[in-house]
């Protein structure tokens, strides 16, 4: 097997191993002897984000912090809380960030808006650039280097390149 070969297995059985490797990110001892508790408690976990890991909800992230707030998921629903009564346990300590999915609110506004402003701004940039690359003569265009590249030589340039082609560059 040659080495690009073996390159290729191992990205490939590495791919297919990742998401086994997320799914051990709950480990054995923190999970409830009561199944329906333990699937609330999941449920709650990946509506949960790790506030440690990039867009990465406390069910799938290995960090400790992410493992103190699954347990204390648990000891909450252990002690009685519903869903939603363990989430906003978790987001009075944290705040809106520490959910997936924030509430649209006013404090979460600009969260909510910033992708379809980003993208209003980049098509109102573009719009301008083609407006104003419409705009330009051919001389002031990126057709001028073209332009420039066709046009004949002079008899000083034309000697002067002889010259050069003969003897050689002078200093």
């Amino acid at each position: 097997m040659t080495p690009h070969r073996k390159c290729l297995v191992l990205g490939i059985l590495l791919s297919l191993l990742l998401p086994v490797a997320v799914a051990f990110a709950v480990t054995p001892d923190e999970m409830l002897s009561d199944p329906k508790l333990e699937s609330r408690a999941r449920v709650i976990s990946q509506e949960l984000r790790c506030v440690v890991c990039p867009n990465q909800s406390i069910d799938d992230s290995n960090a400790p912090l992410a493992k103190d707030l699954r347990v204390l998921i648990r000891d909450r629903l252990k002690a009685g809380d519903s869903n939603a009564q363990a989430i906003d346990f978790v987001v009075e300590r944290y705040g809106n960030f520490v959910l997936l999915k924030p509430p649209f609110q006013l404090n979460t506004l600009l969260l909510w808006l910033a992708p379809a402003l980003l993208a209003i701004i980049v098509l109102f940039q573009l719009m301008r650039f083609l407006r104003r690359q419409q705009s330009l003569p051919a001389s002031e265009g990126f057709d001028s280097v073209e332009a420039e590249s066709r046009d004949e030589l002079s008899a000083d340039e034309t000697k002067r390149l002889r010259e050069i082609l003969e003897k050689g560059p002078t200093s």
